[in-house]
């Protein structure tokens, strides 16, 4: 089985010019989220922070970190997201820290919506606490306003039109820019969408999930809210970095616990990734950009933030912006990962029962 450093070295794209071939780019300097006064200009790709300290079995040093993130925003990239739950407030504290310097240029998002910022704890997106949490991030984020609100899973206790009303009135303060949700439901969205505009909804959306296309990606279309997919690499798995051999550190990973992540299903699941190499391959690119550009291709309103705490995969990743398919290469790849089943399901206990289903 192939390991990402093959897929990299094996490609033209790492550390020089994209060999583009039939493929050319387009306008991919900045996208736009949501419409109206809700509308907020981004970097195609922004960067997912978490796994800069949470749930990615190791800790870098802090000062390798503080650096990517610089490099991160003199390479274009304008898009950070954070959470008060990874930690808890370790990760805004760090991204706060490293964005200090460049903080007016860019766009800083993070969520709120546990007991003590803590998943396992469950949810709680009371108004009081949608507060607190806010005035700790922006301590902690070294700010004084958000860019971009999400709540971190809808909280059945609290009804939505509740949590919109509150963020509408710290919008009307100051504190916060823009709202968004983080795996709601399309009528949760609809509902929250009429109390305050919602600008985008954060969800997993990668190749090995592919649940966002039966209902929300037309919610958000028709609603003009723009759509940001977390783990678009599926934590690294879609990359070929990991494979059947990888081992998490329990204390700090939750892929140990994630059924696809498991020996037999990595290997299972394999096919994408070897589909993904071979049209790669043809054309000078890697699996995850590929992937990313997959992703890119579906919506011009679409902005993942893929993370990662490796310079080497920022520049990987980032470069997806510029590839854009040919009409006859978009209908032969969408017919190849059409006919791939992908085996398992992508959460179990807790987190299954806090995300939505569609």
């Amino acid at each position: 089985m192939n390991s990402r450093r093959e897929f990299i070295f094996s490609s033209a794209a790492i550390g020089g010019v994209l060999a583009l071939g039939s493929f050319c780019p387009k306008d991919f300097q900045y996208r736009i989220l949501g419409q109206g006064k809700a509308a907020l200009k981004v970097s195609p790709l922004g960067l997912g922070c978490m796994g800069m300290s949470y749930h990615r079995s190791f800790v870098p040093d802090e000062k390798a970190s503080l650096k990517l993130l610089r490099n991160a925003y003199e390479a274009g990239i304008t898009f950070f997201d954070t959470a008060e739950a990874y930690g808890p407030l370790t990760n805004e504290r760090l991204v706060g820290k490293g964005v200090k310097s460049f903080r007016k240029n860019i766009v800083l998002a993070t969520k709120f919506g546990f007991i003590n910022g803590k998943p396992s704890e469950g949810l709680d997106s009371r108004p009081a606490t949608i507060r607190r949490v806010v005035e700790n991030s922006l301590r902690s984020l070294q700010t004084d306003y958000i860019d971009l609100l999400y709540q971190h899973r809808v909280d059945p206790k609290v009804p939505i039109e509740e949590v919109a009303g509150t963020v509408k009135e710290l919008i009307t303060e100051g504190k916060v820019k823009h709202f968004g949700l983080s795996e709601c439901s399309a009528g949760v969205l609809r509902r929250a969408h009429k109390e305050q505009a919602v600008t985008a909804v954060q969800s997993e959306y990668s190749l090995m999930t592919r649940l966002p296309e039966v209902e929300i990606l037309g919610t958000c279309e028709e609603l003009g809210v723009g759509f940001v997919p977390y783990s678009p690499l599926s934590r690294g798995m879609i990359t070929g970095y990991l494979n059947e051999r990888t081992k998490y550190n329990a204390l700090n990973d939750n892929r140990s616990t994630l059924p696809r992540y498991q020996k037999e299903l990595v290997v299972a699941n394999w096919p994408l990734i070897d589909t993904l190499k071979e049209f790669g391959d043809q054309r000078g690119l890697t699996v995850a950009q590929v992937a990313l550009a997959w992703l890119l291709h579906q919506k011009t309103w679409i902005v993942p933030i893929p993370g990662t705490t490796k310079w080497a995969h920022m520049q990987e990743n980032f470069a997806a912006r510029e590839i854009d398919f040919s009409d006859e290469e978009w209908r032969f790849l969408q017919s190849q990962l059409d006919n791939i089943k992908i085996h398992g399901d992508r959460y179990t206990g807790i987190s299954a029962e806090q995300t939505q289903k569609e």
